[in-house]
């Protein structure tokens, strides 16, 4: 099984930042693409950002300029920065992980953790 374990959600002022981690652990072969989603109260889950294993980003333009997705492959661990927060930020922040246990390709698992809160407001 694999295990994904988000931290560093609270409670922060406009304009405030934020540190998220998400660490991955079990039988974890390799990990592929690893994300950061969002959910606010009555509203979908949207993608935030998302990093390749090679590194590649991609942003929701809501969040471009001042969120910075980055990852520890050796740590198995993704991180988001989040600076400039808006209350329009507030939301339970997911991390989801695609994850292969063997070296075979053709098998790939997709986990997401618990969420985390972040919520703006002054």
């Amino acid at each position: 099984q694999v295990q994904l374990v988000e931290s560093g959600g609270g409670l922060v002022q406009p304009g405030g930042s934020l540190r998220l981690s998400c660490a991955a652990s079990g039988s974890i072969f390799s990990i592929n693409a690893m994300g950061w989603y969002r959910q606010a109260p009555g509203k979908q889950r949207e993608l935030v950002a998302s990093i390749t294993s090679g590194g590649s980003t991609n942003y929701a333009d809501s969040v471009k300029g001042r969120f910075t997705i980055s990852r520890d492959n050796a740590k198995n661990t993704v991180y988001l920065q989040t600076n400039s927060l808006k209350p329009e930020d507030t939301a339970v922040y997911y991390c989801r992980a695609v994850v292969r246990k063997t070296a075979d390709q053709r098998f790939e698992y997709i986990y997401w953790g618990q969420g985390t809160q972040v919520t703006v407001s002054s």
